[in-house]
C-alpha cells in the first residue's frame, strides 16, 4: 500500500539529480512527500571518499532511531561498492545498487509482502555487477523538474580508471542516452518553460563513445541548440582531453552556451598527474584554459585539486598552490586524498597523515575563497542575465537569488513571493557573502 516517502541525496551533482528521479518515481507510483513522518526513507549515497561513507551511516542510524517505524532503503554508490557491510547496520531494511533505483517501487513493494512473513526480518539486498552493463538506464523520467535550471542526464560510468578513484568502480563503463531520446527529453524540459539545460554525466565528454557515428558530444550541443526557445546550455564536469577542437568553437560562437566549464585539475606537480593517471600536463591544461579564456573573456573555470595523494612531498603541494594561483580559477573545490580499497592508489607508499591532508586542503580553501570572490568582483559595473532559482535572506536582506551564465552566484534585492520565471537583466553592484549583489537593468 503506497504512502509517504523522503529522500536523502549525498555526493555530487549527479546523485543529487538522481535523487530527484527516486522522487520523480515515487510519485508516479501515488507515494507522497513527508519528510516529517515518512514511512519509507530513502539514502541515495555516495562513497568517493571515505568520509561520505561515514556521513552515510551516521545518517542511517539517525534517522532509524528518529522513525524506527519506517521502511529503510540504502542506495546509490556505497550500496553498489559495500551492500554486505550497509545491511549489517542494524534497522536497514533494502539495499539497492546503482542500477537498481529505477526498481525501488517494486523493491519496496516486494519488501512489505516479505514483511508480512511471519520470522522474516532480513534486509533484501538488490545490488548486480555493474562492470559489465552496456546499456544507459534513466531512473525516472524528469520532464516534472519545477526548477528554473533542469537537468538532462546523458551519460552515466568512465572509463578511465585514475588510481584514486573508486568511481569506475561502482559506475561501471560510459553508457550514453541515444541521441534521439536525448533530444526529445531536452525539448520536454524546454517546452515546460526551464530557462536553463545543464547537460549532466559522470563523464559527458565521453558520451557517444558507445553509440556510433554522428553521436558525439559536438552532435548532441547542436541539435539541442537547434530546438526553439531554449536560453541557455550549460556542460556538466568535463575531462580536459574531451575538449575538441569543435567544442572550442562552439563555446566561443554560440552564446546560449553558457561560459562555464568545470575542468578537474587534481594536482599542480606533473609528478603526481602522472602517478595518478591523469592524461595532461600542467603546462597542456593551462594552455586550454587560455585557450578557452581567449574565446570567451568572461569564461568561469572552475576545478578540482586533490591533496595529499600517496607520495606528494611538500615540493608538490607547493607546485600545486603555485599552479593554481596561476590558474585563477572562478572557484576551487579542494579534497583530502582518500584512501579507496580496490584503487591502485590505496597500494602505494608515501600515504600521508589526515591531519597534513587536512592542513594542506585548508591552505588552498582559503586560495579558492580569495579567487572566487576576485572573479565576481569583476562583475561589479557589468551586464549579466539572472536565472531566478529561489528567495533567500542574506544579512537581513531579503534577496532573489540565481546564477548568471558564467555561473556566479548573483543577489537581487527582492520583497515579492513569487519568483518569476525566465532570464532577468541586471547589472552588478557589490559583494555580499558568497554572492553579487544586482539591481535591475
Amino acid at each position: 500500500m503506497n504512502s509517504t516517502f523522503a529522500v536523502y541525496n549525498f555526493g555530487c551533482k549527479v546523485n543529487q539529480e538522481e535523487g530527484g528521479a527516486i522522487s520523480a518515481l515515487f510519485l508516479a507510483h501515488g507515494w507522497r512527500h513527508d519528510a516529517d513522518e515518512p514511512r519509507l526513507i530513502i539514502i541515495n549515497t555516495c562513497t568517493v571518499t571515505a568520509t561520505a561513507d561515514k556521513k552515510a551511516r551516521n545518517l542511517i542510524r539517525r534517522l532509524r532511531r528518529e522513525q524506527p517505524q519506517a521502511i529503510l532503503a540504502v542506495c546509490g554508490c556505497y550500496a553498489q561498492r559495500d551492500a554486505a557491510g550497509i545491511a549489517a547496520l542494524s534497522g536497514v531494511d533494502i539495499v539497492a545498487g546503482v542500477d537498481e533505483r529505477r526498481r525501488l517501487p517494486e523493491l519496496v513493494a516486494a519488501f512489505q509482502a516479505q514483511a508480512a512473513q511471519p520470522g522474516s526480518n532480513r534486509p533484501m539486498l538488490a545490488v548486480t555487477e555493474i562492470s559489465g552493463q552496456r546499456q544507459f538506464r534513466l531512473i525516472a523520467d524528469r520532464s516534472d523538474q519545477s526548477r528554473a535550471r533542469a537537468y538532462l542526464k546523458i551519460e552515466d560510468g568512465c572509463d578511465q580508471n585514475c588510481a584514486y578513484c573508486i568511481i569506475p568502480h561502482v559506475r561501471g563503463p560510459v553508457r550514453s542516452l541515444p541521441l534521439d531520446q536525448a533530444v526529445e527529453q531536452a525539448r520536454r524540459l524546454t517546452a515546460a518553460g526551464h530557462a536553463e539545460l545543464v547537460l549532466s554525466g559522470i563523464q559527458i565528454g565521453a558520451y557517444g563513445q558507445d553509440l556510433g557515428a554522428g553521436q558525439d558530444l559536438p552532435a548532441l550541443i547542436r541539435a539541442l541548440l537547434g530546438l526553439p526557445g531554449l536560453p541557455r546550455l550549460r556542460l556538466g564536469s568535463i575531462e580536459p582531453q574531451y575538449l575538441s577542437e569543435q567544442l572550442l568553437q562552439m563555446l566561443g560562437s554560440e552564446p546560449r552556451l553558457c561560459a562555464h566549464l568545470h575542468l578537474p585539475l587534481q594536482s599542480g606537480s606533473d609528478r603526481i598527474l602522472a602517478a595518478m593517471g591523469r592524461s595532461y600536463t600542467t603546462a597542456e591544461f593551462l594552455d586550454l584554459v587560455n585557450r578557452l579564456r581567449a574565446l570567451r573573456p568572461d569564461i568561469a573555470i572552475t576545478s578540482d585539486a586533490i591533496v595529499g595523494f600517496p607520495g606528494e612531498s611538500e615540493a608538490d603541494f607547493a607546485a600545486t598552490a603555485d599552479f593554481l594561483r596561476r590558474l585563477n580559477a572562478a572557484r576551487l573545490h579542494i579534497f583530502p586524498y582518500s584512501r579507496r580499497s580496490g584503487t591502485a592508489a590505496a597500494a602505494l607508499p608515501g600515504q600521508i597523515s589526515q591531519a597534513e591532508k587536512e592542513r594542506r586542503a585548508a591552505l588552498l580553501a582559503d586560495l579558492g575563497r580569495e579567487q572566487a570572490a576576485a572573479f565576481s568582483r569583476r562583475f561589479i559595473g557589468q551586464e549579466l542575465d539572472l536565472l531566478p532559482e529561489q528567495s533567500v535572506i542574506v544579512a537581513g536582506q531579503h534577496y532573489l537569488r540565481g546564477h548568471s551564465g558564467n555561473y556566479v552566484t548573483l543577489l537581487l534585492p527582492w520583497q515579492a513571493a513569487e519568483i518569476p520565471a525566465g532570464l532577468l537583466r541586471v547589472r552588478g553592484v557589490d559583494l555580499a557573502g558568497q554572492g553579487l549583489v544586482v539591481e535591475p537593468v
